[in-house]
């Protein structure tokens, strides 16, 4: 790890991604492959976005605009599918609108109230009755619709 902490004068000093880099220099590739595949470092939105995955808590977390998930029906999840994702849904404005860790629900439940919410706060995105028929979208919509 030495080349990676050179001129770091203390252990506040060094940047969190150097000594990451660092540390996966270490690690054999087929083992880095095995880990990203596992635990990765983001989440291929339906929208087409890359949205980067927390690994701060307890859960990882995705914070994601909730536009972003639209005809998404299961819910994300990692390690091949057997740690959710804890969505912290967010608004055009990424401010916080609803934490879930079961996406389908979200859809069949509180999305309406959501919904109703979101259309009076922002008229220029598009907010369909049902997410799971709309296409994903990191936009708002079309002008002059």
């Amino acid at each position: 790890l030495l080349p990676y902490l050179s001129g770091a004068a203390s252990f506040a000093a060094i940047d969190p991604s150097v000594l990451s880099a660092g540390l996966m220099a270490l690690v054999p590739h087929d083992l880095q492959r095995r880990i990203e595949a596992l635990a990765p470092t983001h989440f291929d939105a339906p929208s087409g976005s890359r949205v980067p995955i927390r690994y701060d808590g307890e859960w990882p977390v995705l914070a994601i605009r909730v536009q972003e998930l639209f005809g998404l029906d299961r819910h994300p999840a990692i390690a091949s599918g057997t740690v959710p994702l804890t969505l912290e849904l967010l608004s055009p404005a990424h401010r916080p609108i609803q934490t879930t860790r079961d996406l389908p629900g979200f859809w069949r439940g509180s999305w309406a109230d959501v919904r109703a919410d979101m259309r009076g706060r922002y008229p220029k995105h598009v907010w369909p009755e049902n997410p799971l028929l709309a296409t994903a979208t990191s936009r708002a919509k079309p002008r002059g619709t």
